[in-house]
């Protein structure tokens, strides 16, 4: 890394953030907004995570407009859930979860779908990850960088695989909801400027600590 990437993240609701900036400003964003499936933390698998409310709804027309107003091109994880509100994004990419076996597992889905505005294609990332880290029997590469702290987390190399295959050189880098600041550490890692927003003080304080934590290890090296 020549120079050390600008790594911004503000506690504050992304609606509010992204008014801050001129149309166009991020050359990406790849987000992963709430489902509206409700507090799942408390099922079977999940009870390691606090209870939650901000998963209770999707977000409405109006954060679509203004991350389609802000950024050049996106990458939106959970378009199952909101296809209705970008449908001008027809490519597809997959991560696959390889396989999910053991109890409760009626709960996880296999595989994470989510838009893209670089064309048509489809493209599948496989990369084994399971929602329920209690389980000892397999190793589904929760552990490390990419232990659990967040329901809703998705592993660093799922992002950097965006990045590598998505974003050009100097792109700079939007995530609406960043969540237990997996996106974050992908940019760092691959050398791009990132701006992210979060609106729950205990996750932003967690992946704070996990970027921190992060960068702290490279120094080793």
């Amino acid at each position: 890394m020549t120079k050390e990437s600008i790594s911004e993240v503000y506690l504050e609701d992304c609606m509010t953030g992204m008014k801050r900036y001129p149309d166009k400003h991020f050359d990406l964003a790849i987000v992963d907004p709430p489902y509206g499936i409700g507090d799942f933390n408390q099922s079977a698998s999940r009870k390691m995570h606090k209870k939650i409310d901000w998963n209770n709804s999707i977000p409405e027309q109006e954060y679509f407009n203004e991350l389609k107003r802000v950024s050049k091109n996106k990458i939106i994880w959970g378009i199952n859930y909101y296809a209705k509100y970008i449908s001008e994004d027809v490519g597809r990419l997959i991560h696959d979860k390889v396989a999910n076996t053991g109890k409760q597992l009626y709960e996880l889905s296999d595989a994470d779908l989510a838009s893209h505005s670089f064309g048509v294609n489809i493209k599948m990332f496989r990369y084994g990850w399971r929602g329920n880290v209690q389980s000892n029997t397999i190793n589904w590469k929760n552990e490390g960088i990419n232990r659990r702290i967040h329901p809703c987390q998705k592993p660093v190399e799922l992002y950097e695989w965006c990045l590598k295959n998505y974003a050009k050189p100097n792109d700079k880098i939007l995530d609406t909801h960043v969540g237990s600041g997996s996106s974050r550490i992908a940019a760092y890692k691959v050398g791009f400027d990132f701006t992210g927003f979060e609106i729950d003080g205990d996750y932003f304080n967690a992946q704070e600590k996990r970027f921190n934590d992060f960068k702290s290890q490279l120094s080793l090296f």
